[in-house]
């Protein structure tokens, strides 16, 4: 595989967006079994109701749901399996320092392949309030009415 690839994504996580302030984001790899990557490779990935917890000085996703590989039959593993994150230590470490922090919360971001591994973006997030979200919606609203608006001048 070449060295400038670009990256697969295999899953977007839309509501982590919505509902969280995204401060920092990290890459972090995914330890994963022959044919989870498989699966992983089909796109048969959701993260929508994953999250992210430090325990012991190591980083594991929860909820994230990899489909079995059709082919794979025995080998195949629980899809909702615990699955552990590769980082430095010292990224972990500023992460521990952060989550500790009142608010802040670890949420998975995207799932994508880079160079041919696999790996998932971790967002340093504070939640939003109630009146944060309904802001937001405006927001995309005015910006959507907007671009109609302009399309109607311009044609």
């Amino acid at each position: 595989m070449a060295k400038n690839e670009p990256q697969k994504l295999i899953a977007n996580n839309r509501k982590a967006y919505h509902d969280y302030f995204i401060d920092e984001t990290y890459e972090a790899g995914i330890a994963l079994h022959g044919t989870e990557v498989k699966s992983l490779r089909m796109g048969k990935c959701s993260i929508k109701e994953a999250f992210i917890r430090i325990e012991n000085g190591e980083v594991f996703v929860y909820g994230m749901h990899v489909s079995p590989y059709e082919k794979g039959n025995i080998f195949n593993k629980d899809p909702l399996r615990v699955k552990k994150l590769l980082m430095h230590k010292y990224e972990i470490n500023k992460l521990a320092g952060k989550v500790a922090e009142k608010g802040y919360t670890l949420v998975p971001l995207q799932v994508y392949f880079k160079e041919g591994r696999a790996k998932v973006e971790v967002g340093l997030a504070r939640g939003k309030k109630l009146y944060d979200k309904r802001e937001a919606i405006a927001k995309k609203d005015q910006r959507r009415e907007a671009q109609q608006e302009f399309k109607e001048r311009n044609q």
